[in-house]
């Protein structure tokens, strides 16, 4: 493999000062060396078999916790593309590692294995000129073909870079997976040994730098339950949740940063003619702000105990009902600065290759590095995505190939020394 260096000091030590100097534009300086050049040729001229990816994993389906067999077909593709000590760990990401000239800096390129939608969905992908058509076809079926895609690039060209890459497949990045995967990696597979992190995931050129994070809570009341008439008087697990989630509709929340709620699901109860036994929600608190977060949970927690006291009071205490409430996911908010190496990394790559520079929020796989203060961020894949976490989900892949470069050569710039 053909070895270069750009004399870009690492990427976590470097000051504003020294990034505007040395590496600002590591997009251009890359460009210039000739297998760069090589590899970027290369993602868009295999551009073809990247979306043949794209579709061919997207057809395994993936549901939440259940993310083996697309894993298995990562994993075959990791290997067949020559990456070394490739295996599926404990929890069921896929790894593949491609070394450099030495272990560090390592970086880690990653996308997401699973979707959102249930066992039994039609994965079949729908082609129809430059639109591909089905469940999880951007999100993120596009992420994983173009990590696939910047390996085929980079073996292309017969590039070495001077630090490792590994790549993976995650699971447990959607819904109540609550970043499993992830965290599965900063905790054990690769404990103390990432020195940056880059996921891949939906579409577009955003950069995403900021980690929106979450409490997400299944909020139970229970009680005895009985006759709707007979025994009539009896405190309400229903009415008891109607309380809470009226409470909860109330909440007024800051616009900046953006703090949310919201009451996603909710069930309970046997017949019209019974007083349920039990009554649950599921909400959703977010924000990007640690402390904006802890307010809005603390609030929570409050109006919860209300509504249980007030449906208890409301009855004189008759069939008194209990109150459970399980932190189902905990995505924690972080932020990689807009003038880290990182970030100024990407922004130089975007510019080098004409793309429009946007930074972004958002709650991705990058939530966990980033809580940890190391630099992360999360890019889109490229094309155009409508309708994610749908069924009429779609990705338009009118110079997608474009988004595959961006990658390759983000991948190559920070695996620089």
């Amino acid at each position: 493999m053909r070895s270069f260096r750009v004399f870009w000091m690492a990427l976590g030590v470097l000051t504003p000062g020294l990034l505007s100097q040395e590496g600002a534009d590591i997009g251009t300086t890359l460009m210039e060396d000739p297998s760069v050049k090589a590899a970027l040729d290369a993602a868009q001229r295999f551009e073809p078999q990247t979306l043949e990816d794209q579709i061919r994993l997207c057809e395994i389906p993936a549901p939440p916790f259940q993310e083996g067999r697309r894993a298995e077909a990562l994993r075959r593709t990791f290997e067949e593309s020559g990456l070394e000590n490739v295996r599926i760990d404990e929890v069921g990401n896929v790894l593949g590692e491609r070394p450099g000239q030495s272990r560090r800096p390592h970086l880690v390129f990653s996308a997401h294995l699973d979707t959102v939608f249930p066992e039994g969905t039609n994965v079949k992908v729908a082609r129809e000129g430059t639109s591909l058509k089905g469940p999880g076809i951007a999100d993120d079926c596009r992420g994983l073909a173009v990590v696939i895609g910047v390996i085929r690039a980079l073996n292309h060209a017969k590039i070495r870079t001077p630090g490792t890459i590994t790549f993976v497949g995650t699971v447990g990045e959607e819904g109540l997976g609550d970043l499993r995967g992830v965290k599965n990696l900063f905790e054990r597979s690769l404990s103390d040994a990432i020195d940056r992190f880059v996921s891949v995931d939906g579409t577009g050129p955003a950069i995403t730098h900021i980690a929106v994070g979450s409490y997400r809570y299944r909020v139970k009341y229970k009680g005895s339950g009985g006759h709707s008439y007979g025994a009539f008087g009896m405190a309400n697990p229903i009415h008891a949740l109607g309380r809470a989630i009226g409470k909860i509709a109330e909440f007024q929340v800051q616009k900046d940063p953006k703090t949310t709620f919201n009451v996603g699901r909710i069930g309970g109860g046997t017949s019209v003619n019974s007083i349920a036994h039990e009554a649950w929600m599921e909400v959703d608190l977010r924000s990007a702000d640690k402390d904006s977060l802890q307010a809005l949970e603390d609030r929570f927690r409050k109006v919860i105990g209300q509504a249980l006291t007030e449906e208890n009071e409301r009855w004189a205490n008759r069939g008194k009902l209990s109150l459970i409430a399980e932190l189902s996911g905990l995505r924690p908010p972080g932020r990689t600065a807009e003038s880290s190496p990182i970030v100024q990394a990407a922004v130089s790559v975007n510019k080098a290759l004409g793309l429009p520079v946007r930074l972004a929020e958002g709650s991705t796989d990058s939530n966990i590095p980033m809580s940890l203060n190391i630099p992360a961020i999360t890019i889109g894949g490229g094309g155009t995505g409508t309708g994610a976490h749908s069924l009429d989900e779609a990705f338009d892949s009118t110079d997608s190939w474009r988004g595959t470069q961006r990658a390759a050569l983000l991948a190559i710039a920070l695996a620089q020394n």
